[in-house]
């Protein structure tokens, strides 16, 4: 694999820290900033929107760019937010930088996808793409810990400044080395590439991952709050740190691996595992082994239904990234919104693992269609 897709995973190992570190942040930032715990935890449904509305928009804004120049500009802006961030002291501006950092991060992230797999070739598409969706499960596994950390330890702003000293090697590396391509560029039509959602295979396969997606973060935001009682006090980030490792685990298999025959293996068995988890939660090793597996399945079958998207929208390179990256922001928002509506009503947050089921299971449908087709 070049080393340049590797020096790609660093910058999205940042972002994808910077995505979910919010979460740990929330109490000092609501104590420094004088809001409400709420307003605090807002920010994090703001990188959310931001995700999804950015990513066609900076791809199709920057489809013309030489793909250094858009890397550059991209992962550039995100330094600066986050130094603002950093020593902002209203939350206004602070809500901005989140909104803004989301924008430029789904930039990077489609143009990045696009780069990875033009610099690869059909293939090795596939690991290409699981080395960057790699980057963000190292994230979960070990940068949003330590961005936790690290703001107990020295108060929220380090955070905001260690994501944005850990994207400078990655800076130095793209203005060094990232592929110009300006004469290849210069003849991208947004629009042609466009007419590749109306494409069945596309659309199927973006469904699929926001679905996938959709139940994989419908139970993880409230993995930690089912288990609650279970598990000996100081044992939860263990349990999200092994949910992260299967992640990372089922990532790299995948990019190994990865096939038709994963996709529709991995989707049939994500409901049987939710299923699982859900009946099971109660008791500490059963909830702590379905959680690698879990990790590992949803996140190896989302990175190759990437691949998948980036091979059927061939006709779309600048675009397709972008096509991948709302699907699954999509799934990462609404899985989770419609856990909360469940569980609101019964009561249980074990019944988040029923809504990945009933997720998953609908995305079995789609599998089935496409094979009988």
């Amino acid at each position: 694999m070049p080393v340049f897709v590797y020096v790609l995973s660093l910058a999205v190992f940042a972002q994808g820290t910077s995505e979910f570190m919010v979460s740990g942040l929330v109490p000092g930032i609501a104590a420094d900033l004088s809001v409400s715990v709420a307003a605090a935890a807002s920010l994090t449904s703001a990188y959310a929107i931001g995700m999804v509305v950015g990513a066609p928009v900076m791809a199709a804004w920057s489809a013309r760019w030489p793909r250094r120049r858009a890397l550059a500009s991209f992962l550039a802006a995100f330094v600066v937010v986050h130094v603002v961030g950093a020593v902002t002291t209203d939350f206004s501006v602070l809500f901005a930088t989140r909104v803004v950092a989301a924008i430029v991060n789904a930039g990077f992230l489609a143009v990045a996808m696009s780069a990875a797999a033009a610099l690869v070739g059909p293939a090795r598409q596939a690991g290409a793409t699981a080395v960057l969706v790699a980057g963000v499960t190292l994230s979960c596994v070990a940068g949003v810990p330590a961005g936790a950390a690290l703001g107990e330890w020295a108060g929220w702003r380090s955070a905001f400044w260690a994501v944005a000293a850990l994207c400078v090697p990655a800076l130095a590396f793209v203005f060094r080395s990232a592929p110009a391509d300006a004469a290849e560029r210069r003849d991208v039509s947004v629009r042609r590439e466009a007419r590749a959602l109306r494409s069945p295979s596309v659309r199927r396969a973006l469904v699929l991952a926001a679905l996938v997606n959709g139940a994989t973060f419908a139970t993880f935001a409230y993995l930690g709050v089912i288990a609650t009682g279970v598990l000996p006090a100081g044992a939860v980030p263990g349990l999200l740190a092994a949910f992260g490792v299967g992640a990372f685990l089922g990532v790299t298999a995948a990019g190994r691996l990865g096939g038709g025959w994963l996709v529709v293996g991995g989707v049939c068995a994500l409901p049987l595992g939710w299923a699982a988890l859900a009946l099971a939660a109660t008791h500490a090793v059963p909830l702590f082994v379905l959680a690698v597996v879990l990790g590992g399945l949803s996140f190896g079958v989302g990175s190759t239904l990437v691949g998948r998207v980036m091979h059927v929208a061939a006709h779309a390179p600048s675009l397709s990234g972008a096509f991948a990256t709302v699907a699954l922001n999509v799934g990462a928002f609404a899985g989770p919104l419609l856990a909360g509506a469940v569980t609101g009503t019964t009561g249980d947050y074990r019944d988040a693992a029923w809504v990945s089921a009933g997720l998953a299971a609908t995305a079995i449908v789609l599998v089935a269609r496409r094979t009988r087709d």
